[in-house]
């Protein structure tokens, strides 16, 4: 196969930290308040900026609260798991590396005894007719190193007695995820927006919020996890004064992210751009015989976190370990020629490919990615085939 003449504008397709917006310069940011306290009055304003743009863009229900939360998605989800469960049981849903991880949280630290763990294999998702609402529900929207999405909101009730806690870092902004399905949805700066990292934000319903206020955990609660004070919650969270330092910096950064996405329509702008990323890879994928999605059900395939293997048997075949040889070897030859970094799946997963698809990537990039691909897995088959 011909080395190919046309090579992406941004070769940066990681799943995060991601691809900034299109045009993004360190420019933009001239206008940070360095070296001031995050709890000046202007800073402290960009900081509600940040919270009321992302409560618009996203149409989060009015009587939702917004805020920012240290250590991105992750102490996000921390905070809400550790606040607001233990008085009753749990389900817990994971398919992917990140979802184990809030298994692992529930099972070893927090020691919940009444649980039931739906656990299924990357590229597949748990039986979600078996999930019991009268318990508190905790679940990934997008499974960031899986590929699977769960396909709407329709399987959570609108009667349900428990909290559905949502970790939704990798679909917020790309997906539409109807907020009143979800009593917790947390997320980062740094996913489909393309923010710098170790920022997270949570949304939490009137139901989580009287939760909060009524419900005393067994366990101690870490300060950067505390969102009450007194059994009432803390209202400065939810309107710019931070459990912990922000950067100024990466706060201008957010705020310019979500200027780009008001100015360019919208989360409808924004979910339209992933799904021209996510169907210029589909249609090339049903155009190949030697690639195929990690999910075999449509449906449940992610337009953000877009992972596929191959499936040919000379590959197949290989063991598990030859297999990762064969995948280093096709992504460092696009590394070198400057084509895509990043593109390797999660170490964890299955030996496959995975092409971040979110908003602030130019969908034109990847139909220029593509052939690179398969040139550089030609390049490598003629070795192990």
């Amino acid at each position: 196969m011909d080395l190919p003449k046309i090579r992406p504008n941004n070769p940066n397709f990681s799943s995060g930290p991601c691809s900034k917006r299109p045009n993004w310069s360190i420019d933009n940011l001239k206008s940070a308040l360095l070296g001031r306290s995050h709890r000046a009055s202007g800073c402290k304003d960009k900081l509600k900026e940040i919270i009321d743009k992302s409560k618009s863009i996203l149409d989060i229900p009015d009587d939702y609260k917004v805020g920012i939360m240290p250590a991105s998605d992750t102490g996000a989800l921390e905070a809400a798991m550790w606040s607001l469960l233990g008085s009753r049981g749990v389900d817990i849903l994971a398919w992917e590396n990140f979802g184990k991880d809030w298994v692992l949280d529930i099972v070893e630290e927090l020691e919940i005894e009444d649980k039931n763990i739906y656990l299924s294999p990357y590229g597949e998702l748990p039986d979600l007719t078996k999930i019991n609402f009268s318990r508190d529900v905790v679940f990934t929207w997008n499974g960031t190193t899986s590929g699977v999405k769960v396909p709407d909101g329709k399987w959570i009730p609108d009667t349900r007695e428990g909290l559905t806690i949502c970790d939704a870092t990798s679909a917020v902004f790309a997906m539409p995820i109807n907020f009143n399905k979800c009593d917790v949805v947390t997320w980062s700066w740094q996913k489909v927006l393309g923010g710098e990292a170790a920022h997270g934000m949570i949304a939490l319903s009137p139901r989580a919020i009287e939760r909060l206020e009524n419900h005393q955990p067994k366990w101690p609660i870490p300060k950067v996890f505390r969102m009450t004070s007194n059994r009432k919650i803390i209202s400065g969270i939810f309107e710019g004064s931070t459990i912990n330092t922000p950067s100024m910096l990466c706060v201008e950064d957010a705020l310019d992210a979500l200027s780009w996405a008001e100015n360019i329509g919208g989360l409808e702008a924004l979910i339209d751009r992933s799904m021209k990323s996510f169907n210029c890879v589909s249609d090339w994928i049903n155009k190949k015989n030697w690639i195929e999605f990690l999910s075999k059900d449509k449906n449940f395939r992610s337009n953000t976190s877009i992972t596929f293997k191959i499936c040919e048997d000379w590959f197949v075949k290989m063991k598990e370990e030859k297999q990762r040889e064969v995948m280093k070897e096709i992504t460092n030859l696009l590394i070198k020629e400057r084509v895509a970094y990043d593109i390797n799946g999660y170490p964890k997963a299955p030996p496959s490919f995975r092409i971040w698809g979110g908003a602030t990537v130019e969908s034109d990039d990847i139909k220029k990615l593509l052939p690179w691909l398969e040139w550089a897995y030609h390049q490598v088959r003629v070795n192990y085939a």
